[in-house]
């Protein structure tokens, strides 16, 4: 109940390094999995490999659309560091992703200056769910599952989940700050 109110009310839920005890053959890192890009070309999520990346899906007609502004904040203020902010349109919650893949990334521009990666659009929830997402579900349980736009996942170098943040948690707030500037000290410690 705990992990649901979690999600729910937008508590951080930092992680550690979280890996699959899974059998040969089977996915254990999200350096596994790659998305579309808008245009069909693939994006390897192992091309980070080595970086932070904060994967977040993402909906132009969602209430919660303002944090556009904050990713691209956060891109411009770590970006030099190692981290990569990875927009996921979804149209999974509420049919708020109303746009074409070609149409998401200028909008998103346009509007709210965010000129960080956006994937095409994806499913995030249930059956249809990308594989990035049921692995993230698979790993974490289901209180980590996107329950609504906006729903964040951080992904340390080495590929591991760091920690999620539920849909109310501003992308600038210190919940997710200080994961990120935690992740980026490995970095340079190493």
């Amino acid at each position: 109940m705990k992990r649901i109110a979690a999600a729910l009310f937008g508590l951080a839920v930092p992680l550690g390094t979280v890996q699959a005890e899974a059998a040969p053959g089977t996915r254990t890192s999200a350096h596994d999995f790659s998305f579309q890009m808008p245009h069909g070309n693939p994006l390897t999520l192992k091309e980070f490999e080595g970086k932070a990346v904060l994967v977040v899906n993402t909906a132009t007609e969602c209430g919660f659309s303002g944090q556009l502004s904050g990713l691209q904040q956060l891109q411009e203020t770590y970006g030099d560091k190692g981290l990569v902010v990875l927009g996921v349109p979804s149209n999974d919650f509420g049919g708020q992703e109303p746009r074409d893949d070609g149409e998401i990334a200028k909008f998103c521009e346009a509007r709210y200056g965010a000129t960080f990666p956006m994937t095409a659009k994806t499913s995030v929830k249930g059956r249809n769910a990308h594989p990035f997402y049921q692995w993230a579900a698979e790993m974490l349980g289901p209180a980590a599952r996107p329950y609504w736009n906006f729903h964040k996942y951080l992904i340390g170098p080495d590929g591991s989940i760091v920690a999620w943040f539920a849909t109310p948690t501003s992308p600038t707030s210190n919940r997710i700050t200080s994961e990120i500037e935690t992740v980026l000290g490995s970095l340079t410690d190493s």
